[in-house]
């Protein structure tokens, strides 16, 4: 019998990215996979284009009632509800790091029997991720910073107004250049620019963005794991004028910047774009906000800092910006595991998502794992490590957010 991936309608405001392409739809089909594709008004995909290929639409939020043999495939994260998960689920689940509602969300698997295969956490045998939307997050972010430096210079006391998605990336470099154009000229210079975890996928995204833009390379700062290594806070983040944080963080680490480094008479710093948004993890190492930014409302203010205002950009799904590129990006790689499913328990990279998600499962209260450990067998006492799970300690630059 045929595997089947379900294909689910992302439910976050403003998403309009897909884990599936009618690209690699169309691959998984004639690999003897059965697709099912819910209907969606947000995809940035038609749902005639997933129809064309041979794809089967169904109803938008029917994953729910699916057999329970169907693989169900997302990005971000469920609709926030109580009701026990049934099916193997391949999305971002933003759970395995003690974010804010973390037990919430994973225990809701071992309830229902079901298991979530973390697509952050798909490592090839080198460790590095076998699928990421880096490079994006880190261009997007990189674009709406300095489309904010620009607007709080020409639009003092103004908060930058909401965004949208474009429709491809020549789009959005025309804004930026535009932006860029008119805030230099307000500032009788150029933005300096600098991006923490240059040399990973995000931070090499956030740094073509400046180049493309017309930022001079002299204006970009270009850090990674040796600039760093010395441990913050740092003052040159807060003599620059924007700062894109691109860092991977799963240990703790000093904070890259603080209530006393933005008080230094230096201060240039006007815009943060924290592009791994580890906004709940409470080891944030730019502990200046605490909630995330939108679409809608970009920018988050940071109260008592003026002359000149800083303003933080926290946007937990930053690639959205261009959501055509960036999921052709993401899929195509993604593509090679997504054909193993079929054989899941004995592909390396799956079995190794699967022992992830067991050892994080066992690091819930009791009494949300109880219906795990009795369908598995396994209980709570082993602290060995699946493999690969050891690469993601300390900090893993420019992994971007998903």
């Amino acid at each position: 019998m045929a595997t089947t991936l379900h294909l689910r309608s992302e439910s976050k405001p403003l998403e309009h990215r897909s884990a599936l392409t009618p690209t690699t739809a169309k691959a998984l089909l004639d690999a003897g996979y059965k697709v099912n594709v819910e209907r969606s008004p947000e995809r940035i995909f038609e749902d005639s284009e997933f129809e064309a290929v041979g794809a089967t639409l169904v109803p938008e939020g029917s994953w729910v009632d699916a057999p329970a043999d169907h693989i169900i495939v997302g990005l971000k994260e469920l609709p926030e509800d109580k009701f026990a998960l049934k099916h193997t689920h391949v999305q971002f689940a933003h759970c395995y790091k003690q974010q804010g509602g973390w037990q919430d969300v994973l225990s809701r698997f071992p309830q229902g029997g079901g298991t979530l295969l973390d697509l952050e956490f798909l490592t090839d045998d080198t460790g590095r991720r076998v699928a990421a939307f880096g490079y994006h997050a880190g261009y997007a972010g990189a674009a709406l910073a300095v489309e904010a430096w620009a607007y709080q210079l020409t639009n003092p006391g103004s908060r930058m107004p909401k965004v949208s998605s474009y429709a491809n990336q020549d789009l959005l470099l025309k804004d930026v250049r535009s932006a860029l154009q008119s805030g230099s000229e307000k500032a009788g210079r150029q933005p300096r620019v600098l991006v923490i975890g240059a040399l990973g996928r995000c931070g090499r995204g956030a740094v073509d963005l400046c180049r493309q833009a017309g930022i001079a390379d002299e204006n970009i700062l270009k850090w990674d794991l040796p600039e760093t290594k010395k441990g913050g806070p740092f003052e040159e983040i807060v003599e620059s004028d924007i700062f894109v944080n691109c860092i991977y963080l799963s240990d703790p680490i000093p904070p890259f910047l603080n209530k006393e480094s933005l008080s230094s008479p230096k201060r240039n710093l006007s815009v943060v774009c924290d592009v791994s948004c580890d906004t709940t993890n409470p080891h944030n190492p730019i502990p200046i906000y605490t909630e995330n930014s939108t679409f809608v409302n970009p920018t988050l203010p940071v109260p008592g800092y003026e002359n000149p205002p800083l303003s933080v950009i926290s946007i937990d799904h930053l690639p959205s910006l261009l959501p055509r590129e960036a999921s052709e990006a993401f899929s195509q790689a993604l593509l090679p595991s997504l054909l193993q499913l079929k054989e899941r328990k004995t592909s390396r990279v799956w079995q190794q998502a699967e022992a992830l998600f067991n050892e994080k499962v066992k690091t819930l209260p009791e009494g949300l794992r109880a219906a795990w450990e009795k369908v598995t067998g396994q209980a709570q006492g082993s602290d060995k490590k699946p493999n690969g799970e050891d690469r993601f300690d300390g900090i893993g630059m420019g992994a971007g957010c998903g």
